[in-house]
C-alpha cells in the first residue's frame, strides 16, 4: 500500500563551466541543492543536465540527486531520477526513485515525486512504498 509524504522545499541550482570536453549553447550542467521540509526532512545534492531549443517554451533535462534526511522519521538516504521535458510551455515530469539506492531505515523504498511550483514557491507530493521496519 502506497504511503503519502508532502511538503515545501527550496531548491538552488547553480550553472557550471563548460567542462572543456563538449561546449555547445544550447547543452548546459548545473548543480541542485535542495532542502526539504514536511514529511520528508532532509537536504540533496545532484547534478542536472540540460538542452535548449530555438522553440521558444521548449528545452528538456535529466538529473539525479541524492537525499538524505527523515522520511516520516525513518532516517536514511536514496536517489531519485528526474526526467523532464517542455514541449512548447507544456511541462511532462518523471521524478522516480532509483531502484535499491535506499539506505539506513529507507532500504527497500521506491515510489514516484511530483513537484509543484504556485507562485515560485516549490513543494513535493510522494507517493512511495517502504517494507515495514524489523
Amino acid at each position: 500500500m502506497a504511503t503519502h509524504a508532502i511538503g515545501p522545499f527550496e531548491v538552488k541550482l547553480e550553472p557550471q563551466a563548460p567542462d572543456g570536453k563538449f561546449e555547445d549553447a544550447t547543452m548546459g550542467r548545473m548543480t541542485i541543492d535542495k532542502q526539504f521540509h514536511g514529511d520528508l526532512e532532509a537536504t540533496s545534492k545532484g547534478q542536472m543536465l540540460t538542452a535548449l531549443t530555438d522553440t521558444k517554451g521548449s528545452a528538456g533535462y535529466v538529473a539525479i540527486e541524492r537525499v538524505t534526511g527523515t522520511l516520516k522519521g525513518r532516517r536514511g538516504s536514496f536517489a531519485l531520477q528526474h526526467t523532464g521535458a517542455m514541449n512548447r510551455g507544456v511541462p511532462q515530469l518523471s521524478v522516480t526513485v532509483v531502484p535499491d539506492s535506499g539506505t539506513g531505515q529507507l532500504v527497500g523504498l521506491a515510489g514516484k515525486m511530483d513537484i509543484k511550483i504556485v507562485e515560485g514557491k516549490h513543494s513535493y507530493e510522494f507517493e512511495y512504498t517502504l517494507p515495514e521496519s524489523p
